[in-house]
């Protein structure tokens, strides 16, 4: 057993309202720079519906992911490394920007320089990529809260053999939020596509972030990402992803989208777990069954055996205590009532997901407090189709879904007769497998937890500092250096990312923060004398 521990996320779906607020935060902290113009890190997308970057689930197309071999062996989707090699210079796999919506601007000095006249000017769009004026036909949230349903919620690939039942009528379309960053997974099939060992998982806290000294923007990591939360920055040619705010939870901070969440939908909090069982978890013959082996790695921090491991191994006891306190253990491992985005991709995702209970007034209305098999007759009944939900997050298990639902449904139901001063049933609790006292610590943790219960991030160790800072300049992700992302490069006005011209073949070079020359190998397009050290042993000045 080699224990490891992981900071890791559950999301609340019953309270996001779509507001947004956690995707702005996150694109004014992290993508807010030239080139990530049509990036977000964090994004809010409607269900039923065609998602960022568009279908972006039909891994048929995409092949992300990992898929077993002949012989029961995990492989990537995308092939082994025969194929990854033959593709190198024509990736396939890889959406367009038009999938993932070209970003824009407007013409505002055609409006504000207009000359008196009697027809009233108007601001057209430009492409933020190209600088020529454009048609706009899709945008990440072109189908936000079922904007052309029609046209468009039909694409979304869970909606697999429901069309007959899901049709975006009035009387019968249902709708709710999905909010997404990167999963931060145990098994990173982007890390394990990428030709150049630029993306790794950081063994300390389990986030996987990308180095910008290794990166050489082949973008295998974004067609090898099924959850497609890598993206390429054309200005620097280099690969970005969500990095989990890790200066923040290295202090001991929530990540920036769960600090502005106005919901409160989002928990951070410490898993421990067995790295030695996440292979065999990951290789699990039936998709159906890839979600109880994913809790099978899981280990309990209760347990003084897993504490004295976790201490032999390096594991900093508070971080254990912490994982002790955690509310992505308690929701995702005791209550189980949190399941993982898409476990058929084999990746582990790390990101878990409470399933929305919806319409509550309706919900109560039809079930009274004190008959359980009125409050389970109405979860069937519900306007978000239980197989749907299935095929989001337990590779259509229908069970483990209604399963979830049951206990919420028996936590709303319970706590509302005992605030009402009515009789909740002494077997409510336990029809759904739970007791009082389950009912009462979900209840705690769903609708009145304080900011601390919330967030359980315990501290990055300051005696770890020098060997981490080491590690961390071998493996850069700085956004400050001269050489970080955004701070190099040149877009389609052959300007750098500063607003300072560009020096013609060798424009993708420039002095990173350890005072060596770098040079972006997609920077030459063959014309003159190639940059420096692009040629080892054949220097220009």
């Amino acid at each position: 057993m080699r224990v490891m521990a992981q900071v890791a996320m559950v999301m609340n779906l019953d309270k996001c309202i779509g507001c947004h607020t956690c995707s702005v935060t996150c694109k004014q902290t992290w993508t807010n720079r030239p080139g990530l113009e049509y990036v977000y890190f964090n994004n809010v997308e409607t269900k039923p519906g065609a998602g960022y970057p568009r279908r972006y689930e039909d891994q048929e197309e995409w092949k992300g992911g990992w898929t077993l071999d002949r012989k029961g062996r995990l492989e990537l989707k995308a092939g082994g490394r025969v194929r990854r090699l033959l593709s190198m210079y024509y990736n396939p796999h890889l959406p367009p920007i038009d999938d993932y919506g070209e970003p824009w601007t407007y013409d505002y000095e055609t409006v504000i320089a207009a000359p008196p006249g009697t027809q009233n000017p108007s601001a057209h769009a430009i492409s933020a990529l190209t600088g020529r004026s454009m048609a706009i036909e899709w945008g990440s949230n072109f189908d936000d809260d079922l904007a052309g349903a029609p046209d468009h919620a039909a694409a979304d690939p869970n909606l697999a053999g429901l069309e007959e039942r899901v049709r975006m009528e009035f009387e019968q379309v249902f709708m709710f939020y999905l909010p997404r960053i990167c999963e931060h997974c145990l098994n990173p099939s982007c890390v394990a596509s990428c030709p150049s060992g630029a993306l790794y998982k950081r063994e300390e806290d389990g986030i996987v972030l990308v180095d910008q000294n290794r990166c050489r923007g082949w973008r295998f990591c974004v067609s090898g990402c099924p959850y497609k939360k890598v993206y390429f920055n054309h200005r620097t040619g280099k690969a970005e992803k969500c990095t989990f705010c890790f200066p923040r939870v290295e202090a001991g901070e929530p990540t920036i989208c769960s600090e502005s969440c106005v919901g409160r939908l989002r928990y951070l909090g410490v898993l421990l777990y067995d790295a030695d069982a996440v292979p065999a978890a990951a290789a699990t013959p039936d998709p159906r069954d890839l979600y109880e082996a994913q809790l099978s790695v899981f280990l309990d921090p209760e347990d003084p055996s897993v504490r004295a491991a976790a201490q032999r191994q390096g594991v900093h006891a508070d971080w254990v205590d912490a994982a002790r306190r955690s509310p992505v253990h308690a929701l995702a491992v005791r209550h189980r009532v949190a399941l993982p985005l898409h476990p058929e991709y084999r990746t582990m995702p790390m990101v878990w997901y409470i399933p929305p209970l919806s319409p509550v007034a309706d919900l109560v209305r039809a079930t009274g407090y004190d008959n359980a098999d009125r409050v389970f007759a109405t979860i069937e009944s519900l306007r978000v189709p239980i197989e749907y939900l299935a095929n989001l997050f337990t590779a259509g298990d229908t069970e483990v879904v209604r399963g979830v639902l049951r206990k919420l449904a028996v936590v709303r139901s319970f706590m509302r007769a005992v605030r009402l001063g009515q009789d909740p049933g002494e077997d409510l609790p336990g029809s759904a497998g739970m007791t009082a006292a389950d009912v009462d610590d979900l209840y705690r943790l769903l609708a009145i937890a304080k900011y601390d219960e919330r967030y359980v991030i315990p501290r990055t160790h300051a005696e770890d500092a020098g060997e981490r800072t080491a590690q961390h300049q071998r493996l850069a992700c700085s956004l400050e250096g001269e050489g970080g992302p955004g701070m190099g490069g040149h877009g389609p006005d052959g300007h750098a990312a500063d607003g300072v011209p560009g020096h013609g073949a060798a424009g993708h070079t420039f002095r990173g923060a350890d005072g060596r020359l770098h040079t972006n190998l997609l920077g030459w397009n063959g014309a003159g004398d190639p940059p420096p050290h692009l040629f080892p042993g054949k220097e220009t000045p």
